[in-house]
């Protein structure tokens, strides 16, 4: 006995679809007055793209929501008509709306933003699908069309018709006029746009790539692999091209300050935010005068050696980007100099009785902790302050080590423009040398610049321009011992003496706890000119949770304590 079989599932039935377009007088007018309802025979000859829409053989509209002006109901009925005509299955329903200027986007968007808001969606059900004509109407209207369907006030894709294929005129036969008209009974194209899972997809894609090419111009050209570095880039760009405040780049020596600070540059330039040069002093090499006359310019005679004029890198950065790097070790009162040109954009140059106007973007690079700087009196707290607006850490090269890979590359290509030829490595000795580089054992601590280094050697080294394992062993105990002496040295730098009783100042014997506290007090009494500045590099916590803040009386009474006098401690 046969099993019984189970009946077929029936297929659901197909999904409704609901068109809303607005009436075209001249497409869909076919040069007609759109005032009066008549047929004329020729209307069939030419392309109309509210008929074609109908006619389309792979898609059924089931109900097409037609929006006119008033005075064009005589069009509209046509329309209606000859859609019933081609596409019985169609019910057309008219719908007037009052636009006194088509052209007018705020009259437009709030004209089909009414309709939209009145158009009672939930009384069609869940088996129907929605779509917008935008081929008709004005390009204020379409541009309105798809705010709401982008927004989901009309659940709707957009629909695009366009006219079919043109006939080609016969040899011998026709005359101008018949050139261009459609074939009668063409029907013409339809692209649907699906602002969810369609195009939008693809213009999405597109904002992407843009974004991460305005990275790339940060980058120089490297796609860091480093989440932290991509973060920092993406809101970099941001602020290069958004704001004309102070950025402060912090880091270790070598993780590439000053390549940023170009990179900064080339964007803005791209994006015409400036039109000067990018001018780049290091504050580490200016000393007295010449720090003076290198930033801001000086008058001849203004000092000894002043033999002319020389005009500062501040005004030759007019107009464009100034970095300073290691803004830390710039003195106090070239300090005071740079905040009023900041600010008020202007400054004098040593020797000048007038004022020099200079209106720059500035980028400044410190591996300093500049906050200890300030505690210590070594760096003012209101420049930290306009400096500060925009800081950003740029992490060192082991803790990047997904990008070594990528900079090898790039290290490579550099010393084969300076030699004039390929510099490439063995695929070994490439693997040798990233997982080395990539390990807990690479410590790095002259970041991209020693790695450079460290490519330049093995590139000089190597028979031919291939590197080999033998020339990466090398190179990888020349690193192991730099870093091993290196860390030795370090250690004892910085290991402190063993503690041991020493006599004060006063002939007293002092604990080795006591003598630590108030030779250090001493040091930092010597660094500035007057006890108030000590005081508060000393008690620049400590003073914030006090009513009274006289840290020159608090000062005073700890070197009393010790029979110091407070008065030949100063260098005042």
């Amino acid at each position: 006995m046969k099993s019984p079989v189970a009946p077929p599932t029936p297929a659901p039935p197909p999904r409704k679809l609901v068109v809303f377009g607005l009436l075209g007088t001249t497409l869909d007018g076919a040069g007609n007055n759109p005032a009066r309802r008549e047929k004329p025979p020729g209307r069939w000859e030419k392309w109309r793209p509210t008929v074609d829409l109908c006619r389309q053989p792979d898609v059924v509209v089931h109900r097409l929501e037609l929006l006119h002006q008033p005075e064009h109901l005589g069009l509209a009925s046509v329309i209606a008509d000859d859609v019933r005509q081609v596409s019985p299955e169609t019910t057309v329903v008219l719908h007037p709306v009052g636009f006194t200027n088509p052209w007018d986007f705020e009259e437009v968007y709030a004209g089909l933003h009414d309709f939209a808001a009145r158009y009672d969606f939930a009384a069609d059900g869940d088996d129907v699908d929605y779509g917008i004509h935008i081929t008709t109407g004005t390009h204020t209207a379409q541009i309105c069309w798809f705010l709401l369907a982008e927004s989901r006030r009309i659940p709707a894709t957009l629909l695009q018709t366009g006219p079919p294929r043109r006939q080609r005129p016969q040899a011998g036969g026709g005359d101008a006029r018949d050139r261009g008209r459609a074939v009668i009974g063409e029907v013409g194209t339809l692209d649907v746009i699906d602002l969810d899972l369609g195009r939008y997809d693809q213009i999405a894609k597109r904002f992407v790539v843009e974004k991460q090419a305005g990275a790339l111009a940060l980058a120089g050209g490297i796609v860091t692999r480093d989440p932290v570095m991509q973060g920092l880039l993406q809101e970099l760009e941001v602020v290069a091209t958004s704001s004309r405040a102070p950025v402060l780049l912090r880091g270790e020596t070598g993780v590439g300050k000053t390549w940023m600070a170009r990179r900064i540059y080339e964007l803005k330039k791209h994006k015409h935010l400036v039109a000067g040069p990018f001018v780049e002093v290091n504050c580490a090499t200016l000393r007295g005068d010449a720090a003076m006359s290198t930033l801001f310019g000086h008058k001849k005679g203004s000092y000894t050696g002043a033999v002319s004029d020389r005009t500062g890198m501040l005004k030759r950065a007019d107009g464009g980007v100034l970095f300073l790097d290691e803004i830390g070790e710039l003195g106090l009162d070239e300090q005071a100099m740079l905040l009023k040109a900041i600010e008020d954009k202007r400054f004098t140059p040593m020797g000048a009785d007038v004022e020099v106007h200079s209106d720059f973007q500035l980028v400044c690079g410190t591996h300093r902790d500049l906050v200890q700087r300030c505690a210590s009196g070594r760096f003012r707290e209101d420049l930290l302050s306009r400096l500060d607006v925009w800081a950003f850490d740029l992490p060192p090269l082991r803790e990047r080590r997904a990008d070594i890979a990528d900079n090898l590359d790039v290290e490579l290509a550099r010393c084969g423009q300076h030699r004039g030829r390929l510099v490439t490595m063995t695929t070994s000795a490439r693997q040798q040398f990233l997982t080395f580089a990539t390990s807990n054992e690479a410590q790095w601590p002259g970041n991209f610049r020693e790695l450079g280094a460290s490519v330049v050697r093995m590139s000089t080294l190597s028979s031919g321009d291939r590197i080999d394992d033998a020339v990466v062993v090398r190179e990888l105990n020349r690193l192991r011992l730099a870093w091993q002496q290196r860390s030795t040295a370090s250690t004892t730098a910085t290991s402190p003496p063993t503690p041991t009783a020493a006599p004060a100042p006063g002939g007293e014997i002092l604990d080795s706890f006591d003598a630590v506290q108030l030779h250090h007090v001493l040091e930092v009494c010597r660094r500035h000119l007057t006890l108030a500045d000590a005081g508060r590099a000393l008690f620049a916590v400590s003073r914030l949770q006090k009513k009274s803040r006289n840290d020159t009386d608090r000062l005073r009474k700890y070197l009393l304590s010790f029979d110091i006098d407070p008065d030949t401690v100063s260098r005042a």
